[in-house]
């Protein structure tokens, strides 16, 4: 009789620990061990729990294929989520990993392999490969496309969160912490509310500071002392939330008819504007995106959008400062071209409205669209056409877990018929959608690579870009990760070409995710192993530094309401010398919307308390020294990042940590 020493560990979150009963069947190549009932004196399974058991074999089974698990009811059902089996064969071998990370729910049987990553060609055994397909042809029926909508990316067919399977879920623990922190937020805001009087329109922008109490953060509050100064504004442009839009501007859009004359008082001495845009130092920022798109009705009251152009110098002194606005794409009489020099409310007012469209696009684009819809393809795709046991999806895992969730919380919380955007944003309702379809039909691939995007946008030398800065180390960083794992896996180009699964993969991202999108420029086959390190780089990348740029500061930028605000209430001034308060007033946010603005953002802002930092995996899918070495490198290179990070912000009055590696998260959670 053969003896195996099989050690099973029980997930760490809540309710992950079961009373029902487990089985163990232990495969190898030459038969089965005994199907044994996993049963120590005392408590078995309890959550955390790494448990010790002997499985007895009749003959010696030879390297062993797969390790069967059975659950079966004990009175009442309890699901069981396990982490790994360890096999240790007769006479004190090396002990095998089997990784798991799955819930067993109902009465059920799951086979799971041992932890090498194995492309299809590795496998070479009938029962491994009958295992492939079936595991493949399980996950097709559970996890299906469908289209949300219209003119954007396909997601997860799952018409609310609770339509997903267990496995993509949420564990307990963030999902208490979530709806908690949720209502929480609302509930104190809803006080606030009570407190100033619901609905009541503002008198003064001093009255905004009535509602920033208890939640609020040190940018924050320094973005309400400062929301005014034209070089605030211009920082924001470079490393707010939405870093991406500036663009160097080496001649003046024809609808945007800016003379030298009318900002020549914001230049340097002894220059002109014709020289600045020769010398590459003008900039542009132009919503023309946001032209025509249908508005929100708020209560039975209209709301309000703009398109507007606006133009920033690098002053020499001063930093980045916008030097010309205007509020719509048509130039004329009731669109005119706002100045430092024009009467103060007026500039303020007009840069109010450039912020106002940057909520927006921040919102719905950089953020929703061009990071959370982004990265759900990738996860549907994955979990459709590759194994578990595949190199590529150990490595995509841990940078999808929790996204399939929040996104689906999102479609029917935040962007539904009646979710939250509705009820306090501008672009609410029909808009969003407008807005999404059209920014879905320019997008391209290679603006997801950050080394393309600031080359094609013209902003690789602009000062004081942390954005850019980071964003480049991180990528590098990255893709350097990517590489080293690829290459365990792949020697050269043509195992990536004549891997059958890999190629199915890639199809469905392209012709079923990215589907209509004319101009994404993404192959729907991959040629070699650059092209597969670059699409997996753009994948994590976006699931971790991307969406910590444009999601981890908006809670900094958004607090102060009229820095940022949500949605605007009054047209568009169309006479520079007819701004006053009142009409500023009038136009930002009410109590309510204001209230809901600081509740939102904070909620989706705050730092998640089961983050998993970037680089670090607590489920272990790769077993193998080589894979482990590459991580390794990776958890270094990152520390560097960090300590280059701190160090550059080392007595800042306005530091830029958001792409600090520590308090980037793994993957897309929130």
């Amino acid at each position: 009789m053969e003896e195996y020493k099989v050690t099973v560990a029980t997930g760490t979150s809540e309710y992950s620990g079961t009373n029902n009963y487990i089985y163990v069947t232990l495969v190898g190549e030459n038969g089965q061990s005994e199907r044994t009932i996993l049963d120590n004196p005392g408590l078995d399974f309890c959550r955390g729990a790494v448990d010790e058991y002997k499985v007895c074999s009749p003959a010696p089974l030879g390297p062993l294929l797969l390790v069967r698990l059975e659950k079966q009811r004990y009175w009442v059902e309890d699901n069981w989520f396990c982490r790994y089996v360890t096999v240790e064969p007769p006479g004190g071998g090396i002990a095998l990993t089997f990784p798991c990370y799955r819930w067993l729910i109902g009465d059920v049987k799951v086979e799971i392999r041992e932890g090498t990553a194995k492309r299809l060609c590795d496998d070479t055994s009938l029962q491994l490969l009958a295992h492939r397909k079936a595991e493949l042809q399980e996950r097709q029926t559970i996890y299906r496309w469908t289209a949300w909508a219209s003119g954007i990316p396909k997601c997860i067919d799952a018409k609310t969160e609770a339509d997903l399977h267990q496995d993509v879920r949420f564990d307990s623990e963030k999902r208490s912490d979530f709806e908690g922190s949720l209502h929480y937020a609302i509930l104190e805001l809803s006080l606030k509310k009570l407190a100033i009087r619901f609905g009541k329109s503002w008198d003064d922008l001093e009255d905004f500071k009535r509602c920033f109490w208890k939640l609020k953060s040190p940018i924050a509050e320094y973005c309400m002392e400062h929301w005014k100064e034209d070089w605030f504004f211009g920082y924001q442009c470079l490393n707010g939330s939405n870093p991406r839009m500036i663009q160097r501007c080496k001649e003046l859009p024809g609808n945007f008819p800016v003379s030298g004359d009318m900002v020549q008082g914001s230049l340097a001495p002894r220059t002109t504007l014709d020289k600045e845009l020769k010398a590459g130092n003008i900039y542009l920022i132009d919503y023309a995106i946001m032209d025509g798109v249908p508005t929100n009705v708020i209560r039975g009251k209209p709301q309000y959008i703009a398109a507007p152009l606006c133009l920033l110098y690098e002053h020499p002194d001063q930093g980045l400062i916008p030097i010309a606005i205007q509020l719509g794409q048509t130039p004329g009489l009731d669109t005119p071209i706002f100045l430092p020099n024009d009467p103060p409310l007026a500039w303020l007012l007009a840069k109010i409205w450039v912020r106002h469209s940057e909520f927006q696009v921040f919102q719905l684009l950089s953020h929703l669209l061009r990071t959370h819809l982004l990265v759900e393809v990738f996860c549907v795709a994955t979990l459709r056409q590759l194994p578990a046991v595949h190199p590529v999806y150990k490595l995509l895992a841990p940078h999808l877990r929790y996204t399939l969730e929040i996104n689906c919380r999102g479609r029917t919380q935040l962007v539904s018929a009646d979710g939250i955007f509705k009820r306090v944003v501008s672009t609410g309702g029909e808009g969003l959608l407008v807005l999404s379809q059209r920014e879905y039909k320019v997008l391209t691939y290679r603006s997801l690579q950050p080394c393309w995007d600031f080359q094609q946008r013209g902003a690789t030398t602009l000062k004081d870009y942390f954005y850019r800065e980071h964003s480049l180390m991180l990528w590098d960083a990255i893709h350097s990760f990517v590489s080293g794992m690829i290459s365990v896996y792949y020697q050269c180009d043509s195992d990536v070409v004549e891997d059958p699964e890999l190629q199915t993969w890639i199809k469905d991202i392209a012709e079923e995710g990215f589907v209509d999108v004319p101009t994404f420029g993404l192959s729907n086959e991959l040629k070699n192993k650059a092209e597969l390190v670059t699409l997996l780089s753009v994948a994590i990348f976006t699931s971790t530094a991307q969406h910590a740029a444009t999601n981890n500061g908006q809670f900094d930028w958004c607090a102060w309401v009229p820095n940022t605000p949500c949605t605007m209430r009054h047209p568009t001034p169309t006479d520079k010398d007819a701004v006053t308060m009142e009409m500023i007033m009038d136009s930002l946010p009410d109590v309510s919307q204001t209230c809901l603005e600081m509740a939102i953002t904070w909620h989706l802002g705050r730092p998640q308390p089961d983050a998993v930092p970037l680089g670090q995996y607590p489920e272990q899918y790769f077993t193998e020294p080589q894979a482990q070495e590459v991580i390794d490198r990776f958890r270094k290179e990152l520390k560097d990042i960090e300590e280059h990070i701190l160090s550059q912000n080392q007595g800042l009055e306005l530091p830029y940590l958001f792409l600090l590696p520590s308090r980037i998260e793994n993957s897309i959670t929130i």
